[in-house]
């Protein structure tokens, strides 16, 4: 019984062609180890109001999740922190402006 791989080719490769091909595979570039993480590039002013309508959004999310549930379940500690969540005030957060730094915003 033959032991190994079949030839790809109509003959088997000799031992220097064999090796020609490894050093061949061995000298391609390879794909870059690790990828750069993306820069954000967006201002103070512009990341503080993009985060507050993510939390305006994450905050009505989880007052149509709290709004189904019934009564009874009112009391486990899931309704709790949907209540607590749904009763904070981020409107008031949504009107500060942050300050403008150093004329670079």
């Amino acid at each position: 019984m033959p032991r190994g791989r079949k030839p790809q080719g109509e003959t088997p490769l000799t031992n220097a062609e064999r090796q020609a091909l490894y050093r061949a595979r061995q000298h391609q570039p390879s794909a870059p180890s690790r990828a750069r993480p993306k820069i954000d590039r967006r201002g103070r002013l512009q990341r503080w109001h993009d985060a507050v309508a993510e939390l305006l959004t994450l905050q009505a999310g989880y007052a149509a999740w709290l709004e189904p549930v019934p009564d009874t379940l009112r009391d486990t500690a899931t309704a709790g922190a949907l209540q607590i969540i749904v009763d904070l005030d981020l409107e008031t957060l949504a009107s500060v402006e942050p300050p403008r730094g150093y004329g670079r915003d």
